[in-house]
């Protein structure tokens, strides 16, 4: 029986999770201005990877802070669960905002993005993301050990972001950022954070103090999901792969349901599908580093879904030219496959 307070701590977790988020990502966006950086660059590197966070912070505390095995459990859960929900849920809802927009005539039925920036996005996401089902297969099919391969598998998907990062602001150079929401830090007094060093040292604070909320929250999360795991029965890799990635991805979908209905779709769809980027490198470098990577077969299940949904994004780009809202439909009802699979076969057992 899961006592109420357990839930109230779970909650109470999650919310210091998203509000710490908040405030990171505002950070994040002044930071980008005062560093130079373009739009799109801001909206692809800076905000993907702030609201990416949470779902990076959760896996880390699991591995390193929670117990053995359930640690490892939810760790790799929270790693593939977070790409798996954007490429799917978050489009999804993505479709569902510019379908209501479009019917209200307040926008087109299809996005106006940079194609050039969103096929690099999906293209360096599918490529890194089939590391890690090669990863995943080889733990599966091949009992032998693999610790060599994984660290230089690890440090290929390192490298690969580092020389996406390079491109993408290369790319972006041209296009500013032409405003940002006011700094939080600044709110309750007269001080201007696009100038002088003391408004930069307030961005820098308000950065970190963000981030301190966000690993409180995560480590606070993780030990109540291994007590709620516990109390019913379920498999805390569910838990970690359906609850966590839902609550922890709101920012991104936020910000693009808003992007999305001022037709900013590069900013919108960017900050998906480069958070989708970064969560298939760091955080997989992560599970490669320090767990087996023995995934389960719903596990692998939810890879293929995540390259399938993405491939289906490239494809609209590639051959129509771009993305209408139900391509995006389409693309996320393939969570409802996911959802599906889930409750007839389980998670099924690590090799």
């Amino acid at each position: 029986m899961v006592h109420l307070a357990v839930v109230g701590i779970l909650i109470a977790s999650l919310a210091i999770i998203l509000i710490s988020c908040e405030v990171f990502t505002n950070g994040v966006e002044w930071l980008g201005l005062r560093l130079g950086l373009a739009e799109t660059a801001t909206g692809s590197i800076l905000a993907a990877v702030g609201t990416a966070m949470p779902e990076t912070i959760i896996p880390l505390i699991a591995i390193f802070l929670g117990t053995a095995e359930q640690g490892e459990e939810i760790g790799e859960g929270a790693i593939l669960g977070a790409p798996f929900m954007l490429g799917t849920l978050a489009m999804f809802i993505g479709g569902v905002t510019v379908m209501y927009a479009w019917r209200k005539g307040r926008r087109t039925d299809h996005l106006l993005v940079r194609r050039d920036h969103a096929e690099r996005d999906i293209k360096y996401f599918m490529t890194m993301y089939l590391v890690a089902l090669f990863a995943g297969l080889l733990g599966v099919f091949f009992d032998f050990d693999r610790t060599y391969i994984n660290w230089g598998l690890a440090f290929l998907l390192l490298a690969s972001y580092a020389m996406y990062l390079r491109r993408t602001l290369k790319d972006e150079v041209e296009e500013k950022e032409n405003s940002c929401p006011a700094l939080y830090a600044c709110r309750f007094c007269s001080l201007n954070p696009s100038r002088g060093n003391l408004g930069f040292t307030l961005i820098i604070l308000q950065v970190i103090a963000a981030l301190l909320g966000i690993i409180i929250g995560a480590k606070v999360f993780v030990t109540e999901v291994e007590a709620v795991s516990e109390s019913i029965g379920v498999p805390p890799m569910i838990l970690a792969f359906l609850i966590a990635p839902i609550a922890t991805e709101l920012p991104e979908k936020f910000n693009s349901v808003l992007w999305y209905l001022r037709s900013k779709d590069t900013l919108a769809f960017g900050n998906i599908t480069g958070a989708m980027v970064f969560q298939s490198s760091f955080p997989v470098s992560i599970g490669l580093l320090f767990t087996e990577w023995k995934l389960a077969p719903i596990n692998i299940a939810s890879i293929l879904i995540a390259l399938a949904a993405s491939g289906w994004m490239f494809l609209s780009l590639r051959h129509k030219g771009g993305i209408s809202y139900r391509d995006m439909l389409l693309s996320g009802s393939l969570y409802v496959i996911y959802i599906v699979m889930l409750i007839l076969v389980g998670t099924g057992e690590s090799a």
